[in-house]
């Protein structure tokens, strides 16, 4: 097999922020991509649900790619495949629960019936003209988390998936022999898991998160609300099998939980008798101490089950003395403040809270330094690229590297849209794309932009003001106007002199420009709108949004 070709290695998403994970891998002819998942928006894109990757450069490529290899079944790794499913029809490859997570999702996009899904598991091999991938497993938050080696004509190039030595793990453990033969087989490149590389020593085991969840259970009397990510399959079990213990039915709000829950209970990987569940109609039949409800929202939501019994907007739950909401999850960076507003409310109205700040309710599904390094050590790689990180952990990951004896010019901290092209001589960065994020707002997608969003920060902070005028324009006078009316950015009835002022000065202007001739429309826009910003900043020190209406007649 020819070896003068290059191997390119990009990503489309997970370069410089947590989420929105995909990456690829192209050797001539052929490309395969590895996870498709979807970035949650932040506090600054107001409006948006989902951040997805920009899928221009594939549908460029469409001809030369084999398909989506799945790690595992988290949002940030599959939630855009029904958006990539409605460009490009690729197979999708992965294992057996992130395949029940996608055809759920498929069949909500009425894409189901088309869609090209393969399961695999850890004996699976899949072979191209150029590429043989195999399927590792390892330790994450949730069932059927690989890593992915691929062999390529330049040697295997292994991509970690979200991973963690955990000695004492809940379900399946990691492979660590499968690890261990490949590093000894030799790897050209290792593309490695960065979230927690500024965190040093090890991450606590999911037994001690188990043996504490039983603990505090125990204790409880009264009704405990248990939130936590929908996917995070093995802390539901734990929560279910300690309700079990202490004779508690269990309840479950939120579409997505419910739906985590069925499909965990039909693959095995949730064990319960039906006689443990309840529905919310039931509640009330038991006694508080024989209640738990499971929910979503505990990344703070509003509109998630969690965030609406805060918010005493729930139908069938409110917070009632005794009651104790356990949070068994860490804030995504950028919801802490949202968070521990939700916490405080919960705290308001009378339940006592439990959250990871105050005892071992939660671990980290991803290794720490220690870890990290273990990887390195058993798989001594000849190049390294750190991925699914911020951009100050991508460089930490490659410190950590670089101590396990990587060359530091083998280590390539790259952007989304870089494309690193890696051959027997080292790597180097030789082009880009596009890599900017999409955001989706309900029904659209792509069709948001940084304008809009501007917009959005902008109405948001400061408010808008339309002004209404009517022209003649056949004789180019003013017949009436300007009207002012204010939204978000004072209250007309207390600011009549700001705005009475404010009219009086586009009066002035607009007549001062009908009578030199200027009946350009967009002009006089822009005039009046550069008027009333100048004057609403000179005497209120904000910057509202001006919307100059002109109406002809």
């Amino acid at each position: 097999m020819k070896t003068n070709s290059p191997i390119k290695l990009f990503a489309l998403g997970g370069l410089g922020e947590i989420g929105k994970n995909m990456y690829g891998l192209q050797y001539d002819n052929e490309m395969i991509l590895i996870d498709c998942g979807i970035k949650f928006p932040d506090g600054e894109l107001r409006g948006i649900d989902y951040v997805i990757p920009d899928f221009t450069y594939l549908e460029k490529n469409k001809h030369l790619i084999k398909g989506v290899f799945i790690t595992h079944g988290h949002e940030d790794h599959i939630g855009s495949i029904p958006f990539l499913l409605k460009r490009l029809n690729v197979p999708i490859y992965g294992g057996k629960l992130s395949i029940g997570f996608i055809k759920a999702k498929l069949e909500e996009h009425k894409l189901l019936r088309t869609a090209k899904l393969t399961t695999v598991d850890e004996h699976s091999r899949i072979k191209f003209d150029h590429f043989s991938i195999k399927f590792i497993r390892t330790s994450h938050s949730i069932p059927d988390s690989f890593a992915i080696c691929v062999n390529t004509p330049h040697g295997n190039i292994v991509h970690t998936g979200d991973f963690k030595f955990d000695l004492t793990p809940e379900g399946g453990s990691y492979d660590i022999g499968k690890i261990a033969e490949i590093g000894s087989e030799g790897v050209f490149c290792l593309m490695s898991d960065s979230t927690n590389s500024e965190i040093p020593g090890y991450s606590l085991s999911e037994a001690a998160v188990k043996e504490t969840l039983f603990d505090i259970v125990d204790q409880i009397d009264g009704r405990i609300i248990f939130a936590t990510f929908a996917s995070n399959i093995y802390r539901l079990q734990q929560a279910i099998e300690a309700s079990i213990a202490f004779n508690r039915k269990v309840a479950v709000f939120g579409r997505s939980m419910e739906r985590s829950i069925r499909i965990g209970r039909e693959l095995g990987y949730i064990r319960a008798s039906d006689d443990t569940f309840i529905t919310g109609n039931e509640l009330n039949k038991y006694p508080s101490k024989q209640i738990t409800i499971l929910c979503t929202g505990s990344q703070g939501e509003p509109m998630a089950a969690l965030g609406r019994i805060a918010n005493g907007l729930h139908r069938q739950i409110q917070i009632i003395p005794g009651d104790t909401v356990i949070f068994s999850s860490s804030p995504i960076p950028g919801n802490a403040t949202k968070v521990f507003k939700l916490i405080d409310q919960l705290e308001r109205i009378g339940g006592n809270v439990i959250h990871n700040k105050m005892s071992d309710i939660h671990t980290s599904g991803h290794g720490t330094q220690e870890e990290q390094k273990l990887m390195i050590r058993l798989l001594k790689p000849k190049n390294f690229v750190p991925i699914h990180g911020e951009y100050r952990m991508l460089v930490n990951h490659v410190k950590s590297a670089i101590s396990c004896g990587v060359n530091p010019e083998n280590s390539f901290v790259l952007d989304n849209g870089d494309i690193l092209e890696l051959n027997g001589n080292g790597g180097e960065v030789t082009g880009s794309f596009p890599g900017n994020p999409v955001y989706v707002d309900g029904v659209g997608v792509g069709d948001i932009g940084n304008i809009v969003l501007r917009d959005r920060r902008l109405l948001s902070s400061c408010g808008m003001v339309v002004v209404t005028i009517t022209i003649d324009s056949k004789n180019a006078r003013l017949l009436s106007g300007p009207a002012l009316v204010s939204r978000g950015f004072v209250f007309m009835r207390e600011s009549a002199e700001l705005l009475n002022e404010a009219e009086r000065l586009v009066k002035n202007e607009v007549q001062s420009l009908l009578s030199d001739g200027v009946i350009q429309w967009s002009d006089l826009k822009k005039k009046i709108s550069d008027l009333l910003t100048s004057y609403f900043f000179e005497n209120t020190k904000r910057n509202p949004m001006i919307l100059p209406v002109i109406m002809e007649v």
